[in-house]
């Protein structure tokens, strides 16, 4: 029986915990603010973060959620994109995962997209 992969989404500005596991962030910015050493990070995955012109788009707005989780996954089939989401399946694939983003609301973010791909 195959073990179910499980995948955390939390804000890189939260203290890290113990059951974190592998820590990525997935923002293509780097956090304003915040030091290598504070954000406590396994690696930095910017290469699987929304396009520029994506991420301007949706400014996070809640209402445009549904769409962005739309293209944002068509981009991800881009080869650079897709490149970096098989690098963070393999992670998944045999550890805990916990994808960082800056964002306020991380559960309307491109982490949580990535997340329910990683988990699904």
């Amino acid at each position: 029986m195959a073990r179910k992969k499980i995948v955390h989404v939390r804000r890189v500005y939260e203290a890290p915990e113990q059951a974190d596991g592998t820590r990525v962030l997935v923002d293509r910015i780097w956090p304003r603010g915040m030091t290598k050493e504070k954000a406590h990070l396994d690696e930095w995955c910017k290469q699987v973060a929304p396009s520029t012109e994506l991420r301007k788009w949706y400014s996070h707005d809640p209402e445009r959620f549904t769409e962005f989780s739309h293209r944002y996954r068509a981009e991800l089939e881009d080869p650079e994109h897709a490149d970096a989401l098989a690098h963070l399946r393999a992670l998944a694939k045999d550890r805990t995962l916990t994808l960082l983003t800056a964002t306020k609301q991380p559960e309307i973010s491109e982490a949580e997209v990535l997340a329910e791909l990683l988990r699904g």
